[in-house]
């Protein structure tokens, strides 16, 4: 019972983040769709099922899953924020070190991102 109750309270912080992301630059939705669909798929099937089903975000979710894939609007979008990200914290008054870091995890997100496929690969025989 305690471990369905935190896959639903993980699932809904997901949807939430995801939600805020759509709105506010820097925040990405893309991989906190994805974290909801993954912990709902856990404890909350219901959920699980509309996501799946979501008009917008159910392909994603099922390339996701299958093969991995990211596909490139995803991408860029997801560049666009981490740039905008990237030059509100180069612009911020945080201290080097911490400007440092943030640009370090933001610069391996986006390295990663980018070594997704965009599209599911077909070879024929």
């Amino acid at each position: 019972m305690l471990k369905t109750l935190l896959w639903r309270g993980l699932t809904i912080i997901a949807i939430c983040l995801a939600m805020l992301g759509v709105i506010l630059p820097g925040l990405p939705a893309t991989e906190f769709i994805l974290l909801a669909a993954w912990s709902s798929a856990k404890g909350w099937p219901a959920v699980n099922f509309w996501l799946l089903n979501h008009k917008t975000f159910g392909p994603m979710i099922k390339q996701w899953r299958t093969h991995k894939v990211i596909p490139r609007k995803a991408k860029i979008i997801c560049g666009i924020s981490i740039g905008g990200s990237a030059y509100l914290i180069i612009i911020s008054t945080m201290e080097l070190w911490v400007k440092s870091t943030f640009a370090l995890i933001m610069l391996l997100v986006l390295l990663w991102l980018l070594s997704r496929p965009e599209q599911v690969h077909t070879t024929s025989s």
